[in-house]
């Protein structure tokens, strides 16, 4: 920063300048970049600390980029075996199965988001075995660094609720017999 007017100077903003010699070839810069509207490449940081509001401009980020994030992030922790509460399962494994209609990822997550903060609250089925405060800890942690990477927001609260558990085997007696739950091929008393 130049100590005469204390701004920046577009010269310090750039950084290090680089000068090749004659005959040398420049390396082309590693990691995420964008394209200028002038064909220029700007290298973008991999640790996720830019700003949404600048001198330049504001960036504004919907709920529903924060949901997907969130969601992608839940479904990384081993031992989350679906999300959603009851009802929003079964509508939404019967949507997935119309033509054209795709997973949806956001399913199970509700977000508050500001200029510069989230709240996620999430809704989880955890397979049967798993320490759920465990679960829950590492779920949190995961949707806490996706957002904040991702979208440079702060997440303020994570909030997991587990609204059923996955027992073994659940899937495979209803995809082998056509059963719902709690029915039998058989009567039980004749």
């Amino acid at each position: 920063m130049s100590q005469d007017s204390g701004k920046t100077t577009a010269k310090e903003r750039s950084g290090p300048s680089r000068q090749e010699s004659p005959g040398s070839t420049a390396t082309a810069p590693t990691g995420p970049q964008a394209t200028t509207g002038a064909g220029r490449r700007t290298e973008l940081s991999p640790h996720g600390k830019g700003e949404l509001i600048t001198p330049t401009g504001r960036t504004t980020i919907v709920d529903g980029v924060v949901s997907k994030v969130a969601g992608i992030a839940a479904r990384e922790i081993g031992g989350v075996h679906a999300m959603g509460s009851g009802m929003g399962r079964t509508l939404g494994s019967v949507k997935e199965r119309l033509p054209g209609m795709g997973r949806n990822v956001a399913r199970g997550v509700s977000v508050e988001v500001g200029e510069r903060q989230a709240a996620v609250d999430i809704d989880l089925v955890v397979d049967y075995g798993v320490s759920i405060p465990d679960l829950a800890g590492a779920v949190r942690e995961n949707v806490i660094r996706s957002v904040e990477h991702m979208c440079g927001l702060e997440v303020v609260e994570v909030n997991v609720t587990v609204d059923d558990i996955h027992l073994p085997g659940e899937d495979e007696g209803e995809e082998q017999g056509g059963e719902r739950r709690g029915e039998r091929a058989e009567p039980r008393v004749r």
